[in-house]
């Protein structure tokens, strides 16, 4: 059996082993766990229960990431997006309901996969210029860095600066920072598996400090104590499309809002999806010398049927996620680490009592440390050609303050396209970023 697992992931020939890819699994696991208790409660404000949720979301992660692993054998765990969850839930379904929204979905889960089998999504990734693909890495960077910081409480929202520094006497932001330097230094000292255990001696300090009575439940974060330990899951009965088909309608809705829902949820999810790619794959050395992603077409076409599966089970949106580079710098380098990511959520669906106690101030800190490693991408920029910085910089600013993948990308492809005109260098510019430039316009326009 090893050698047929050695065989199919090339493990000798990728410089990994069956324990390194297993641990760095077990670490992308540990850093986006948090969406199995995160996207039923952002889904559920959409007036869909909360324990169907909770099943439909840790199905998606089992499939989706073992497809990514199996077709395109590469280290990607995929989940609900965040962001895509929200805008399911508080634009599509407030417009349509929650059971026709997820029929939209549906259908441009289905227009996704057709897309990819076509090609088009791995041309728009071989499209962009190497320039821009590793500012969207920067970019995906300080994204995950600021969202490592958002949920240690490190920073917080400021009405007068939108964000400033949280409570810095607060014992889980204290935690965190001890994470974030325990991190630095066993990886300093050469444990691969540094981030894991990290997250394990934040979560461990933070235990104790509950039996001692520092961490109080309910004033710093919920028990740390587990309740349980094994529980069956609940049924997807009552979020499945199949089970509740009969209250999907169309009446009073017009033709052009649910074309325009559907492009957008197509657009907005190739965006995040690619923008993911090419950011972790540019970190982790997958990119040939050209910026291309060899076997990407499989990559994307994961994501896509994904999201097809995700509409059915009861669950939105579905992207590659950016938390996949946490299992990379563990050492992770083919698809056995999706594969061990995807059979943790397995076994996380029983044990969820356990894993529920995990807080965000432990995983936390693995973020910061990814988006470290994502950002020092920034030194292969080309700054001195204007025409080719002032793009990157955008993604990389838009991405951060507008806190979104999409958008980063949407003035960095515009800007780009339309510095290149001016400057009488059209020829330079492919087709198939004209065309992006021309969707990114209508996008702007009409939102919805």
């Amino acid at each position: 059996m090893s050698l047929k697992v050695e065989n199919f992931f090339k493990l000798k020939e990728n410089k990994t082993t069956v324990a390194t890819e297993a641990m760095a699994g077990l670490t992308t696991f540990f850093t986006m766990v948090y969406i199995l208790a995160v996207n039923p409660q952002i889904l559920s404000a959409a007036g869909m229960d909360p324990g169907g949720l909770f099943t439909a979301t840790a199905i998606i992660c089992i499939v989706g990431t073992a497809m990514m692993a199996l077709l395109a054998k590469y280290p990607y765990a995929i989940a609900p997006g965040m962001g895509l969850n929200a805008f399911f839930a508080f634009v599509v379904a407030d417009i349509v309901g929650w059971q026709t929204a997820l029929f939209l979905l549906l259908i441009q889960g289905i227009l996704f996969m057709i897309l990819a089998l076509a090609r088009f999504r791995e041309a728009i990734f071989e499209a962009i210029p190497r320039n821009m693909k590793l500012s969207i890495g920067v970019g995906v960077g300080l994204f995950i860095t600021h969202i490592g910081f958002q949920n240690a409480g490190f920073i917080v929202s400021n009405p007068g600066t939108l964000v400033g520094l949280g409570d810095m006497h607060s014992l889980t932001v204290l935690l965190f920072l001890i994470g974030c330097v325990a991190m630095v230094i066993l990886l300093k000292l050469g444990f691969k598996s540094g981030i894991f255990l990290g997250m394990a001696l934040v979560y461990v300090l933070g235990l104790l400090a509950q039996l001692i009575g520092l961490y109080i439940p309910g004033v710093h974060g919920y028990s740390l104590i587990p309740s349980g330990v094994v529980s069956l899951p609940p049924s997807i009965a009552s979020v499945s499309l199949v089970t509740n088909w009969q209250e999907v309608n169309f009446i009073g809705v017009s033709v052009f809002t649910v074309v325009s829902l559907i492009l957008v949820l197509l657009f907005v999810e190739a965006i995040d999806t690619v923008g993911t790619l090419i950011g972790v794959s540019e970190r982790a050395g997958f990119l040939d010398r050209e910026g291309k992603l060899p076997r990407v077409g499989a990559a994307l076409f994961s994501d896509a049927s994904t999201t097809a599966l995700g509409a059915v089970v009861g669950t939105s949106t579905s992207t590659t996620y950016i938390e996949s580079a946490t299992g990379i710098q563990a050492g992770g380098r083919t698809g056995l680490t999706s594969l061990f990511t995807a059979g943790f959520f397995i076994l996380a669906i029983f044990f969820w009592p356990i894993f529920a106690v995990i807080p965000a101030f432990a995983t936390a800190p693995a973020l910061v440390i990814v988006g470290l490693y994502m950002t020092s991408m920034v030194t292969k920029i080309d700054f001195e050609d204007f025409s080719e910085a002032f793009p990157a910089f955008l993604v990389i600013i838009v991405m951060t303050l507008a806190f979104s993948v999409s958008d980063g990308m949407i003035f960095g492809v515009l800007s780009y396209v339309l510095l290149k005109i001016f400057l009488g260098k059209a020829k330079e510019v492919s087709w198939v970023m004209y065309l992006l430039a021309v969707v990114f316009v209508l996008k702007l326009m009409f939102p919805y």
